[in-house]
C-alpha cells in the first residue's frame, strides 16, 4: 500500500498496487504545472487510486483536449493527471508520496521541449516526445 498527500495535508490518498515505470516528463505543461524542470510520474489503474481525505479539495484543470490535471485547491499541489480517452489510468505525481514506491526511474520523456537551463546528466533512456506505451502503462497485476 502506498500513501500520499498534498502539501497542506488536506488531500490524502492510497494506492493498492505497484506503480508502473517512473518517468521524468520534460514537456512544457509539466514544467509549468510543477514550477520545475520536469515532473516525476508513474501510472496506476484508476481503480487502485483512492482519495481518503478531503476529496472536495480536489480541483481539476483541463490542460489539453485529452489531459486533465488534479490538484489540491487549497495548497496547489499537483496530485495526478488523467485522460478522458483512458479513464482506467492515472499518472501519479511522485512528489506527493509518503512511502517509497520500490521501483526507480527509467526514462526522461519529451526531451524535445526540455528547459534549456537544465542539463540532464542521468543514465536513463531518453525520448524526444512520448515514449513507447510500455513506459506509460501500469504495473502488471500479480
Amino acid at each position: 500500500m502506498l500513501i500520499g498527500k498534498c502539501l497542506c495535508g488536506g488531500v490524502r490518498f492510497e494506492i493498492d498496487e505497484d506503480l508502473g515505470p517512473i518517468i521524468y516528463c520534460h514537456c512544457s505543461m509539466c514544467r509549468r504545472a510543477t514550477g520545475s524542470a520536469f515532473a516525476s510520474n508513474a501510472t496506476v489503474r484508476s481503480a487502485s487510486f483512492r482519495i481518503t481525505s478531503d476529496e472536495e479539495l480536489i480541483g481539476e484543470y483541463q490542460s489539453s483536449p485529452d489531459g486533465i490535471r488534479g490538484f489540491c485547491s487549497r495548497c496547489g499541489s499537483s496530485i495526478y493527471g488523467r485522460s478522458p480517452s483512458m479513464p482506467s489510468l492515472r499518472r501519479i505525481r511522485l512528489g506527493t508520496l509518503d512511502s517509497d514506491p520500490g521501483n526507480r526511474s527509467v526514462a526522461n520523456i519529451w526531451m524535445g521541449s526540455k528547459s534549456p537551463w537544465f542539463e540532464v546528466t542521468d543514465h536513463l533512456e531518453r525520448f524526444e516526445e512520448e515514449p513507447p506505451e510500455f513506459y506509460c502503462a501500469p504495473a502488471k497485476k500479480k
